[in-house]
């Protein structure tokens, strides 16, 4: 009987880990869907700004192979424009109440970077959060919500264009 007990009380403490790793996932998502939408809002700002859109300025790429570099026009910035590059901007720091001074290609291009970064930070945690409710589920964490065979179903649901 005291087996029992201990099996019981292993498979609760499991289960109750599980959870809390879930739900932790789950606020990271929010938290980086926070911090994305406050970049997404700052390009715009920024776009407005140097009176550009993301589709506006045409980009040229180079060549692969350059003999003469002076017929090669300098590539424009999708977001900068004819907007002046080296003009001062003011960026809050995300992890601290301190205000950096940078040029404006400069921190279009940081927040660009750190869009990337979140975005695949994003896609990371959505993942973490299939197998760890996939996990939950087989242990009957949530068994009494949603049975295993349903949210197997829908965790390796894909969408097939026809």
């Amino acid at each position: 009987m005291d087996m029992d007990v201990k099996n019981l009380q292993n498979g609760l403490t499991d289960v109750e880990h599980l959870a809390e790793q879930l739900l932790l996932a789950r606020q990271e998502i929010v938290e980086c869907d926070k911090a994305r939408n406050g970049h997404r809002e700052a390009l715009t700002a920024m776009r407005k700004q140097a009176r550009t859109s993301r589709s506006s300025v045409p980009v040229l790429r180079r060549p692969l192979i350059v003999e003469i570099e002076e017929t090669v026009p300098q590539e424009k910035c999708p977001t900068c424009g004819d907007h002046d590059g080296t003009a001062p901007l003011y960026l809050m720091s995300r992890y601290s109440d301190v205000f950096i001074r940078l040029p404006f290609h400069d921190t279009h291009r940081l927040l660009e970077k750190e869009q990337e970064q979140l975005e695949h930070t994003m896609k990371r945690l959505q993942s973490t959060v299939k197998e760890k409710a996939m996990s939950l589920s087989e242990k009957g964490g949530l068994s009494d919500i949603i049975s295993p065979s349903l949210l197997k179903s829908f965790v390796t649901l894909k969408d097939d264009k026809r």
